[in-house]
């Protein structure tokens, strides 16, 4: 028989209770679905618009990603990271996101792993050649930094190694990390989603062609419905309006239209070139470029912004072959700066620029920013530290490639050529006469809710190159004379998706991923001692509490009687 004041039934009483609470702590654990995050800056942290879009997924997702085997300590903190936001992702999908990670190079025959890799290429996911030292040896591998994800029998390729190329490769990695939720979610939200959104390409003004836009019309086929319009109607069916490089005016008809079209919450994207110039006649001494004529400078203005009539130049530019010299009969090319065509590297602190890598402008113009009221202007994109701003007529020759552009001559740094303009615009045929033969019974005086404006002052931002031998268009962004791809593709395809991302997807390109650097010299001097506190204090304390707890026990014992 226990009494009931016993040790025994004490002891029991402590560990049934103790049990009791594990038991109903788990039940209310596992009805109340939660996740705790308690890095500084939120590293596993998923975006609420991700989430949302993950429980609202009706199938399985599966997730291959080609980035596994021997991997230098850089590449696999990129492998961990990414196999944490799919574990993540898996959670909040409730198991409907599966994947996998494999080693493209492990194939059994070298054939076998050229057609797989070939294979992947085909796919969007380029490799990418690392270098390592191994026991004193300098080891080369082939890794492909990317993920195919199906859904219902459809694949897309995501690449996954991204970033700004003039930052380190410590930076670029860490920039990978930050891109890794929105990479993966916007290719499964692009799989999954059964209604696709509408863009219209303007066409009327002499804009760019369907081959100097293959590129960029083929990549948002991947991800929109494309039409081909006319400014002739109300084009409030689509989502979102491209005009890209138009070089004739815009009758006040069609200023209607496009007017209209964002006042009723439409998202409009603007590529103009505001100076007729060109490198066809570059070569001759006096070649000089004149503004355009587009009939958009009022509308613009009514909206809050100018495009000057200008052309920048930049330190910060691609260079061009320019012919030197001869050497009997053939002539001596060179690569030399040409400071009208900028290479942009400084972005505004966005979800459409964040971690991106350089955009190639070819003559572009400035933009001044006009107050109105209601409207949020966000500059995007701007020339380098050392830049300037050449007014009309501007004098566009080869020939001044011998004259030295100086730091002092460069004096206007950060010139912007992009802005993002966002709220209630105002139209510019409010308390004015409409256009003739035109209905204004459904007219908007103010802009909608979600309307939308980007302007960029330079059309060839959407131009690709054509391959002179075949004829073929080359990757929209690519520069031939430099073998470079500039990021402008990115840039416009980001510019897109934050106008038309109505559930805040693009959100998730803010995440920010701080690098923590130790600090060599202080570890060198202070490696001694903290070894010891490492090594030897912990077992210190051990032998201590051991003998404190010896003495302890020996007073409470000994002093024991019947």
């Amino acid at each position: 028989m226990v009494a009931l004041n016993s040790r025994k039934l004490e002891s029991f009483l402590r560990f049934f209770i103790g049990v009791v609470a594990v038991v109903l702590i788990n039940i209310i654990a596992s009805s109340q679905f939660f996740r705790l995050d308690l890095t500084e800056e939120g590293r596993y942290t998923i975006k609420e618009p991700t989430k949302e879009m993950l429980r609202d997924l009706d199938d399985v997702v599966y997730v291959e990603v080609y980035l596994d085997g021997e991997l230098n300590s850089g590449f696999k903190r990129l492998q961990r990271s990414i196999r944490e936001t799919l574990e993540e992702f898996r959670v909040y999908s409730g198991d409907n996101i599966q994947y996998t990670f494999n080693d493209p190079t492990a194939a059994m025959s070298e054939k076998a792993r050229g057609e797989f890799m070939r294979s992947l290429m085909a796919k969007g996911i380029q490799p990418t050649n690392i270098i390592d030292e191994q026991n004193g040896n300098r080891v080369e591998k082939l890794i492909f930094p990317g993920a195919l994800i199906s859904y219902g029998g459809v694949e897309r390729g995501v690449m996954l190694l991204k970033g700004n190329k003039a930052s380190s490769a410590e930076e670029k990695l860490n920039q990978s990390i930050e891109g890794i939720e929105y990479e993966m979610a916007s290719a499964i939200r692009g799989l999954t989603t059964l209604s696709r959104k509408k863009v219209a390409v303007i066409r009327g003004h002499d804009e760019l062609d369907s081959l100097e836009m293959a590129s960029y019309t083929a990549a948002l086929a991947n991800l929109y419905d494309l039409g081909k319009e006319k400014l002739d109607r109300d084009l409030s069916d689509y989502d979102a309006m491209i005009v890209a490089k138009p070089k004739k005016n815009f009758s006040e008809t069609e200023k209607y239209y496009l007017d209209q079209y964002l006042m009723k919450g439409g998202k409009v994207m603007l590529l103009l070139d505001k100076m007729h110039a060109n490198m066809d006649s570059a070569s001759a001494s006096m070649n000089f470029a004149f503004p355009y004529d587009l009939n958009l400078d009022d509308q613009l203005f009514k909206y809050g912004i100018r495009l000057n009539n200008d052309l920048i130049q930049d330190q910060m530019a691609a260079k061009y072959p320019i012919v030197v010299g001869n050497m009997g009969d053939q002539p001596q090319l060179s690569l030399e700066n040409w400071p009208f065509f900028p290479i942009i590297n400084k972005f505004a602190n966005h979800p459409i620029t964040r971690n991106m890598d350089a955009v190639l402008l070819k003559f572009a113009s400035t933009i001044d920013s006009i107050r109105v009221d209601g409207v949020k202007k966000t500059p995007l994109l701007f020339s380098s530290q050392y830049a300037r701003s050449v007014t009309a007529p501007v004098n566009v020759s080869v020939q001044d490639l011998r004259k030295n552009l100086t730091p002092e001559m460069l004096n206007k740094p950060f010139l912007p050529v992009a802005y993002l303009l966002e709220g209630n615009f105002s139209s510019l045929y409010k308390n004015r006469f409409k256009p003739e033969n035109v209905s204004d019974e459904d007219f908007f005086g103010t802009a909608a809710e979600g309307a939308k404006l980007l302007v960029v002052s330079d059309g060839d931002i959407a131009k690709n190159e054509i391959n002179n031998r075949s004829g073929d268009p080359q990757p929209l962004g690519f520069y031939p004379f430099a073998q470079t791809e500039f990021a402008n593709q990115g840039f416009l395809l980001n510019s897109l998706a934050y106008m038309l991302d109505d559930q805040g997807l693009i959100t998730a390109r803010n995440k920010e991923f701080k690098i923590r650097p130790l600090d060599k010299v202080q570890v060198s001097r202070e490696k001694t001692k903290w070894q010891i506190i490492n090594m030897v204090l912990p077992v210190l304390l051990i032998i201590i509490y051991g003998i404190i707890r010896f003495y302890l026990r020996k007073k409470k014992y000994t002093g024991f009687t019947k």
